[in-house]
């Protein structure tokens, strides 16, 4: 059964769409593999983090870099069946006051609530495993619970004040992610949660200064024994002030610096980093049909761990694929419009991690427009 409603209410104050669709079926438990394929066109890298030059099934991380990423996932179908129910359930809605108090004569708590606007989503999918009828509540169960098969859900909320001002405005964001998978060797529960605050403010026509903090957890874990190294729950606060100036459509210059910090629970290991990192990125529109892009970062690492290593899976999330010590990463892209629907794109990346050896990484595509 599946239901889809579009609404738009007292004058566009209420508008957003909301879909529910339920069902019952079979759910196959699935085998994880990963096959190499060439660089820059897959998702995954493989670490070998025992240095036995075996790969295995712990040992993928998503890559932090296109050059790392040479193996994609492969989710191949067992002989093991679960009978389920399946429940979808999205919604997108935005309140915007502004659309019925849009006057210039406005006052006290009305020109206020007139500033306000919200704007939330959810979209969740799950299969339980089946009692003999049909789930017809999309919140009954949570992420830990086990009559859970899958889920994934995306929850989004984001209160601006201010919105629609070319002048200044303030956003605040709250996302939740969760998802779990059920694999042959078990259970896979991934969670994130972020609350992000975000300032702007447009000094002039040329120059715009916005701050952002952000406060939130990311944590990944799978029952599993085999799979202990994988398992990790991080807290993680970042601040992130920048400045911007623009010259007229030809040219813009973005700076800023971000210190952030992240910590594992010490049930999974306890390991700390904290980084800062200072940002320069330009842009340069040499003809109507030719730009340049350059983007120039350096990250300075501090990561403390009980075990004194660097190469675990929590460290390669902590510290974004870089390496403790001073990182250093840079990219020019060079774009050119041959026709009217032609774009060719010269790509050059590199990147040089502490003490490792610098990493240089070209590309050239050639997209089509339609």
């Amino acid at each position: 059964m599946k239901q889809y409603w579009v609404m738009n209410e007292w004058k566009g104050l209420l508008t957003g769409n909301i879909l529910y669709e339920i069902g019952a079926g079979q759910e196959q438990k699935r085998d994880q593999s990963y096959a190499e394929v060439p660089a820059g066109t897959g998702q995954y890298a493989w670490i070998d983090y025992n240095s036995d030059g075996v790969q295995q099934l712990n040992e993928f991380e998503l890559a932090a870099f296109p050059d790392q990423a040479k193996f994609i996932r492969i989710l191949t179908p067992s002989n093991e069946f679960i009978k389920a129910n399946y429940i979808t359930f999205n919604y997108s809605l935005n309140i915007n006051p502004r659309s019925v108090l849009n006057k210039s004569d406005l006052k006290g708590i009305k020109q206020f609530i007139s500033k306000l606007n919200l704007i939330t989503s959810l979209q969740t999918s799950k299969k339980s495993v089946a009692s003999g009828s049909f789930e017809f509540n999309p919140f009954k169960y949570d992420v830990n619970d086990t009559a859970l098969v899958t889920l994934t859900t995306v929850f989004l909320n984001t209160v601006s004040f201010n919105r629609f001002s070319s002048k200044w405005g303030i956003d605040l964001s709250n996302l939740h992610n969760n998802g779990k998978s059920l694999l042959t060797y078990g259970y896979e529960s991934r969670l994130v949660k972020d609350w992000t605050a975000k300032f702007r403010w447009n000094l002039s026509r040329s120059l715009a200064i916005v701050l952002t903090g952000r406060n939130g957890t990311n944590s990944l874990l799978t029952p599993n024994a085999q799979f202990d190294n994988r398992n990790y729950d991080l807290d993680i606060h970042s601040l992130e002030p920048m400045i911007t100036f623009i010259r007229g459509t030809s040219f813009r210059l973005a700076s800023g610096y971000k210190y952030e910090n992240k910590k594992n629970q010490p049930v999974y290991g306890g390991e700390k980093a904290s980084s800062h990192s200072i940002n320069v990125e330009s842009k340069y529109n040499v003809l109507q049909n030719s730009s340049i892009t350059g983007k120039f970062t350096y990250n300075n690492i501090d990561f403390k761990s009980t075990t004194g290593s660097a190469t675990t899976t929590v460290s390669y999330i902590m510290l974004d694929g870089l390496l403790p010590g001073k990182n250093y990463l840079w990219s020019i892209i060079l774009t050119k419009r041959l026709l009217n629907n032609l774009e060719m794109n010269f790509q050059y990346d590199g990147r040089k991690p502490a003490t490792s050896k610098t990493v240089h990484i070209g590309k050239a595509s050639l997209t089509a427009l339609f």
